[in-house]
């Protein structure tokens, strides 16, 4: 008999959260009132390309002035099929039950992604309480059952956040990206990744937040090490024309950062 082990516990009933790249993706929206003006903001956030289909006299002012700006390419009509050519993803929130689910009943026999405002049964995915805050995005769902609730979680965890979270975090990304200059090969991986996990854990938000582009090229110089300087010295290597003179090298480095 296989020797017994603890392993997470199946929690049946979820969904998959994932973060999903709409990118130039195209989304139709049929609706054009307040749900619809969130949906709409949400794809706009997530670089989609999106189009909605819905009479003038039913845009809300958020709507209308997506229209204006050209935002969203419009469509000024009620739904009809050959609106679903081409798309990749549809949202529906009008109020009309029936036109919804003939709708819903079109995607799927088109094998479209689709969610339908207010009507889990008929919705492949549903739409979370999101905190965003530059690249940091963080979504609460309850998978369509309360919303509301889902929204004042999202109000209580942003309020436990670090100030300034989401500066801290574009500025380990723009790290990342040049430690993957100087250390490009798939087999450096690892190596990369041990690192920045221990830049992460050594400076906190505000420290990271205040860090300048020679900051990062100064800490850079010690990734062949394998260690990470305290802020101090990284502060005392700033204007330092020559790091090679500052006693905290090895005097192992056969290159340059920023070169």
């Amino acid at each position: 008999m296989a020797e017994t082990k603890k392993f997470p516990q199946v929690q049946g009933g979820g969904s998959l959260i994932i973060a999903w790249q709409i990118k130039g993706k195209k989304v139709l929206v049929v609706g054009g009132g307040e749900v619809a003006a969130g949906r709409i903001l949400n794809c706009l956030n997530a670089d989609a390309d999106v189009t909605v289909v819905s009479p003038a006299s039913g845009l809300n002012p958020e709507v209308a002035y997506r229209v204006a700006q050209n935002q969203v390419t419009h469509v000024d009509r009620k739904f009809e099929p050959s609106d679903l050519d081409g798309a990749d993803m549809v949202l529906v929130a009008i109020d009309d039950p029936e036109a919804s689910t003939a709708i819903w009943k079109l995607c799927k026999e088109k094998r479209i992604t689709a969610n339908i405002a207010d009507v889990p049964p008929e919705c492949d995915f549903y739409f979370g309480s999101v905190h965003r805050d530059g690249p940091l995005q963080i979504m609460v769902s309850t998978n369509g059952k309360g919303p509301r609730l889902a929204s004042t979680i999202r109000k209580f965890i942003a309020k436990q956040l670090p100030r300034d979270a989401g500066k801290a975090i574009e500025t380990v990304g723009q790290l990342r990206v040049k430690l993957r200059q100087i250390a490009p090969r798939t087999e450096d991986g690892p190596r990369r990744m041990k690192w920045m996990t221990q830049v992460s854990d050594a400076y906190s938000w505000d420290e990271m937040c205040g860090f300048t582009d020679e900051d990062m090229d100064n800490l850079l110089h010690y990734y062949p090490s394998g260690k990470v300087p305290s802020l101090h010295v990284l502060k005392a290597m700033r204007d330092n024309a020559d790091v090679s003179q500052l006693d905290v090298f090895d005097g192992s480095f056969g290159w340059s950062v920023g070169a």
